[in-house]
This record gives C-alpha cells, sequence and structure tokens, in this order.
C-alpha cells in the first residue's frame, strides 16, 4: 500500500483514532506560531483540516495542499463555511513535484507530520524558499527522530491489521542544513514529550525557520 493509498484509506478515522503525534503536534503548531503574523499561509500536507481551523483564525487565506482525495474530503466539510467564503483554497497535489499551486509568495509555510514521509529534503526547502516572502515563516513539525532510532513510524489499524506506512528518518542536521542551503535560518527548535516527562523519548521535533531578507 502506497502512502497515498494509505492516508485514503486512513482519512474516515483519523481524528478520531489516539494519536499521539497528531495530538502533540497541534499544540506545539499553536505555541510556535502563536506570536508570529501572517496573513497568507501555505499549508503543505492540510489532512483533515486539524490545523487548518486554526490558522484561519489568524490568517486571512489558507491555501491547503495535500495528496490524500479522502483527507482533502475530510477537510472540506469541516471548514464548508471557510470554503464557500473564499478563505481556504484546498488543492490535491503531489509536492515532490512543481509547485504549479503556488501563485504568490506566502507570510509562512507549514509542514505538519509530512516531511517523514520524504526522501530528499533538499528539493522541498528549496519550493520553500521560493515561495516565501523575504521575512516569511517556515514551520515544521515532525516525529522526532530519536523515536524513528526506536522503531517509531506512522502507522494505523484497520480490519486487515495494522498498516505501517513508509517513513525516512531526517536527523536534526539534515532539516537544518537544507534550510541553510537556501536562505532559510532557524529561529526557533523546540522538543515535545509525552504529558511533558523529560526523562523520556522526545516525540516531536519542531522547528521555526525565517527567509532571510
Amino acid at each position: 500500500m502506497s502512502v497515498e493509498q494509505a492516508y485514503n484509506h486512513w482519512a474516515s478515522q483519523y481524528d478520531t483514532n489516539e494519536n499521539k503525534t497528531r495530538d502533540l503536534e497541534a499544540v506545539a503548531l499553536r505555541e510556535l506560531l502563536t506570536t508570529i503574523n501572517f496573513n497568507t499561509v501555505l499549508e503543505i500536507g492540510c489532512g483533515t483540516g486539524k490545523n487548518t481551523v486554526w490558522l484561519l483564525q489568524k490568517a486571512s487565506f489558507v491555501t491547503a495542499v495535500d495528496f490524500s482525495e479522502e483527507m482533502l474530503n475530510q477537510a472540506k466539510q469541516k471548514l464548508k463555511k471557510e470554503l464557500e467564503t473564499g478563505k481556504v483554497n484546498f488543492i490535491r497535489a503531489d509536492i515532490t513535484k512543481a509547485w504549479s499551486f503556488v501563485k504568490e509568495k506566502f507570510d509562512l509555510v507549514t509542514f505538519s507530520l509530512v516531511l517523514e514521509h520524504l526522501k530528499n529534503l533538499e528539493d522541498i526547502f528549496e519550493k520553500v524558499a521560493n515561495s516565501l516572502k523575504a521575512g516569511g515563516y517556515m514551520y515544521i513539525g515532525e516525529l522526532h527522530p530519536f523515536k524513528q532510532y526506536a522503531g517509531s513510524k506512522a502507522r494505523f489499524q484497520t480490519a486487515e491489521g495494522e498498516k505501517v506506512l513508509e517513513c525516512y528518518t531526517h536527523h536534526l542536521s539534515d532539516f537544518t542544513n537544507a534550510a541553510n542551503a537556501y536562505g532559510l535560518a532557524p529561529v526557533l527548535i523546540k522538543e515535545y514529550f509525552d504529558d511533558n516527562d523529560r526523562t523520556t523519548l522526545p516525540r516531536l521535533l519542531s522547528i521555526l525557520f525565517v527567509k532571510k531578507s
């Protein structure tokens, strides 16, 4: 089962299944972005719209991208009003290909639990740099590499058994080196732990970058 097929299958239960990584990433995004001003957002991997709702409380417009049709259908149902009023545009796209959906420069580009499914970070960071205004921000929230070292991967249960998605391990230096290559400087790096227990492996790595002027 491909990653796209897996997320299509997962979509109907994604919001209701127990998922500590999903829930902690939602906390991280809100904490890192709450003091940042942004008007236009490119949300990569919007999924069911769990973060889109919050982003629209601060932004006037969000371009929300995902490659799973079923995930997008869930998001469209969740944000019917915002879709009707033109505050959000949902786009199905493969982000490893040309970003034809970028028609303008954005104040903020976000990635929530996306990059672990991509092998080549530099290609993505180059596309982000080309999509951001000078002084604009890039946010990433990913399963912590320490968790990946211990064998953790995105997974969910089906009637046929557990489905484990294809994932790639990216080290902290992989993120920062790719960012530096395209003029993106880290502003804040934060780790998140289950129940805030810092004696355990961190579950989530979140980084905020800014595009250099």
